[in-house]
């Protein structure tokens, strides 16, 4: 699957829109690495969306939020 960014989004809330858990952004990292040292994104870059076997029990911040 793939995702067009829109203006101002970020790792972790388009985590939240497509699986519900803003935790879930590693994944996408993982998929696109050629865009991890974005933080907030532009309008329309195309990210690839891996599905996930979800485990419920992830309690680690993302890293732009731990300060």
């Amino acid at each position: 699957m793939i995702y067009i960014t829109k203006q101002g989004d970020r790792w972790d809330t388009i985590a939240y829109k497509l699986y519900g858990d803003p935790y879930a952004y590693d994944a996408l990292l993982l998929y696109n690495p050629q865009y991890a040292d974005i933080t907030i994104f532009p309008a329309g870059i195309k990210l690839i969306i891996p599905e996930l076997e979800y485990e419920e029990d992830n309690e680690v911040a993302p890293p732009w939020q731990t300060d």
